[in-house]
């Protein structure tokens, strides 16, 4: 097993020709809606976005909100609003928040609407462009507001290749990108956040390292939360010897009755990212 601190860095090819392709379509975009995880609304936004949109509209969609802790989403929506952006919690699988998506867009965008009123433009479509990282759940989101499945969703990051028109109804126009995130993590833990919630590939990570990680977040802020799950009422000091006693716990055990570390791992990622440890938020904002 690797102790090293983590080194997450992945930026495939595409993801920079997308880069380019956002840049050349805000030209014809009336507004941006970004899709984050409230899970880690910061991290699993890209830094880069807010340069590349400049005075473009901007609506935050803090997905996955059903997975979040909500007394921290509030705390989300607040942040965002006090720095003048609208931010909407929704859960895209079940559609749970998105009845208010339609109304916040004719929000922001009221001046542009009042402009094809004086035109004599009424009618024409405003078309908004979705942004977001990997495994955020664009595709799902669309798929809910559009009201059939012509985005692809899958739950691996890097499924979305192509921009992609939806028309939602006769005022609303949607253009889908592939998620794009960034050549590289200033910020170590940015790239563990992501790292846990499944938007980089598990294939270029250390598992065990990384559900040490998590294990000692989820130790410090939701002891409640891994008692309930797992019935350990106490942790050790050693983030490995606890990894060991969440793998015996499970009876994770291979020959000589030693832990079995790697599929303890993989599960406490995997319930994590599935929401069975419970409503869990990573990330608070700045005061």
């Amino acid at each position: 097993m690797n102790e090293n601190k983590t080194n997450i860095n992945w930026f495939p090819g595409h993801m920079a020709k997308t880069k380019r392709q956002i840049s050349e379509k805000l030209k014809i975009i009336d507004a941006v809606v970004e899709i984050v995880d409230a899970r880690i609304p910061q991290s699993s936004r890209n830094p880069d976005l807010n340069e590349m949109i400049g005075n473009k509209p901007h609506i935050v969609l803090l997905n996955k909100s059903d997975m979040a802790d909500s007394s921290i989403t509030e705390k989300w929506v607040s942040y965002y609003k006090s720095n003048g952006i609208f931010a909407i919690p929704v859960d895209s699988k079940s559609g749970k928040g998105l009845n208010a998506f339609k109304d916040t867009v004719k929000t922001v965008l009221a001046e542009k609407l009042n402009q094809y009123r004086e035109k004599g433009m009424v009618g024409k479509p405003l078309r908004v462009m979705v942004v977001g990282i990997p495994n955020v759940g664009k595709s799902s989101f669309i798929n809910k507001i559009v009201g059939n499945s012509r985005a692809k969703v899958e739950n691996r990051p890097g499924v979305t290749r192509g921009n992609q028109w939806f028309t939602v109804d006769r005022e609303l126009e949607l253009l889908d990108t592939p998620g794009v995130l960034w050549p590289k993590f200033q910020d170590e833990t940015v790239g563990e956040h992501l790292a846990f919630t499944g938007a980089v590939t598990d294939r270029i990570l250390d598992i065990e390292f990384l559900s040490m990680k998590l294990l000692q977040i989820l130790i410090e802020n939701y002891p409640k939360n891994l008692e309930e799950r797992f019935k350990i009422t106490e942790f050790l000091e050693e983030p490995y010897e606890n990894l060991c006693l969440l793998a015996k716990k499970r009876g994770m055990v291979i020959r000589g009755g030693e832990a079995d570390t790697e599929r303890a791992a993989a599960m406490l990622l995997e319930e994590f990212r599935n929401c069975k440890l419970g409503r869990i938020t990573l990330e608070v904002p700045n005061a």
